[in-house]
């Protein structure tokens, strides 16, 4: 028998780099609505009483940065400078330009489509190189691993129980972590939970860590996964009174394991929020999510990682792996071939195939972009794996 533990972590809307986040695919969205063909890159820093909204941005839309980033604010509960952060009198800065027209030369026409390549699908090329994975396994019936599903469920019940008034005396702030204990592979019970929330100055400790675990923690985690040896750890510093951006700065894209799978499978070390569909540090791992979500529902394996990896203008990826990790039904290189041939992973086929150049982005910049089956977002789809099926004769 082999014991193991892992943990992945997780933050509520409220944390300063979700902040960001949110604001920079609050702008993506307000844009694409107007100009769905916009090139934008938009990154987002938050401080004590200031956004800075900075990046890259080529469009046939007029938008109000300033209103968007003060909303994104308001929505999350910044609203009084009590909280140490108020949408409605922080400072906004906006430090924006136009697309590299060189960038924009090899993402508007792809290598292989000057090449005298005349498919529709190669009108777009990748908007820059990179290494992206895509992961999914059979702990959960989203099919993603259990301890960032888990953390995620908390971090989003922490939000919601603040909102509706269950906890009023919560603030924005907050971060959750869950530690599982697996046997032969498989989860078997939860050893960790961790949970740090900001909170009004009022509430004495004893009161706010019964209540995490009451209505929180045990509203989320099965209670078959919890034993006498399972730890609790809330607010385990003590106070948590300056949070959000008045006790750290913010910065888009600086929770890229949160946003995937939890540390669970590899990252190929782009961000998405913010950013367009032409960069394949977004699209192109919401469809190695796709396929590998589709390769796990199909029975072919209990655990699959996607591997792609493009060059910069190139519409056809430079490689693609499927790992199993011991996992498969039958052999790699068949999946391999499957995927090849069911998939086509050039940019403007994945924008096509998952409805990409719609305004979805804000509603997954908290508590992760995969596994958000609620969403209805089509990277979540399972309607491959009758296909892969076939092909395999499984």
């Amino acid at each position: 028998m082999k014991k193991y533990y892992f943990t992945s972590e997780s933050v509520t809307e409220g944390h300063p780099d979700k902040i960001c986040d949110q604001i920079s695919d609050a702008v993506l969205d307000e844009i694409l609505s107007q100009d769905p063909e916009a090139r934008v890159a938009c990154e987002v820093s938050c401080t004590t009483g200031l956004i800075l909204v900075m990046g890259e941005i080529t469009a046939d839309a007029q938008i109000d940065i300033q209103q968007i980033a003060r909303q994104v604010a308001l929505d999350i509960g910044y609203d009084r400078a009590k909280y140490g952060f108020d949408g409605n009198t922080c400072g906004v800065i906006c430090a924006l330009d136009k697309q590299s027209p060189d960038i924009s030369m090899g993402v508007s026409q792809a290598l292989e489509s000057k090449n005298g390549e005349e498919d529709a699908r190669f009108s777009v090329g990748a908007g820059d190189q990179g290494i992206i994975f895509g992961y999914a396994c059979n702990e959960t019936k989203e099919l993603m691993p259990l301890a960032i599903s888990l953390a995620h469920k908390l971090a989003k019940k922490l939000t919601d129980v603040r909102k509706d008034g269950t906890l009023p005396y919560l603030r924005p702030d907050g971060k959750t972590q869950v530690t599982v204990e697996y046997v032969d592979g498989a989860p078997k019970r939860i050893d960790a939970v961790v949970v740090s929330s900001q909170h009004s100055p009022d509430v004495d400790m004893d009161t706010l860590r019964n209540d995490i675990i009451e209505k929180v923690v045990k509203q989320v985690i099965d209670a078959n996964m919890i034993d006498e040896n399972t730890k609790f750890f809330i607010n385990p510093t003590g106070r948590f009174v300056v949070g959000g951006p008045q006790g750290d700065s913010g910065l888009t894209g600086r929770k890229i394991i949160v946003d995937t799978y939890g540390g669970a499978s590899r990252h190929g070390g782009g961000a998405f929020s913010g950013k367009d569909p032409t960069k394949v540090d977004r699209s192109a791992a919401y469809f190695a999510r796709y396929i590998a979500k589709n390769v796990v529902a199909s029975g072919a394996a209990d655990k699959c990682e996607i591997q792609l990896a493009y060059a910069i203008g190139v519409a056809r990826p430079v490689s693609i792996l499927v790992e199993t990790f011991g996992t498969a039904k039958v052999s790699e290189d068949k999946i391999a071939r499957a995927v090849e041939e069911l998939f086509d992973a050039r940019p403007a086929a994945i924008i096509d195939a998952l409805q990409l150049r719609k305004p979805i982005y804000r509603q997954l910049a908290s508590y992760g972009h995969m596994g958000r089956e609620e969403t209805g977002v089509l990277w979540e789809k399972t309607d491959k794996a009758q296909e892969i099926k076939e092909y395999l004769g499984i």
